[in-house]
């Protein structure tokens, strides 16, 4: 990504990044999201992806 660096330098620009938070941001807000709905969006999480069985193997026909 050097190259990305040096373009931005070439033409005068830097990296931004924010200063701070947003002022209106409200965290207490935030965790209850997490906590009451963000597990009814994720859904169930699945233990193991099914297996796929090969059979050409010698004796297998």
């Amino acid at each position: 990504m050097t190259g990305g660096w040096r373009l931005l330098h070439r033409y005068g620009w830097s990296w931004q990044s924010p200063a701070r938070r947003a002022p209106e941001r409200d965290e207490h807000t935030g965790e209850l999201w997490k906590k009451d709905v963000w597990p009814q969006v994720e859904g169930p999480r699945w233990r193991s992806m099914p297996g796929i069985l090969f059979e050409d193997g010698p004796g297998s026909r």
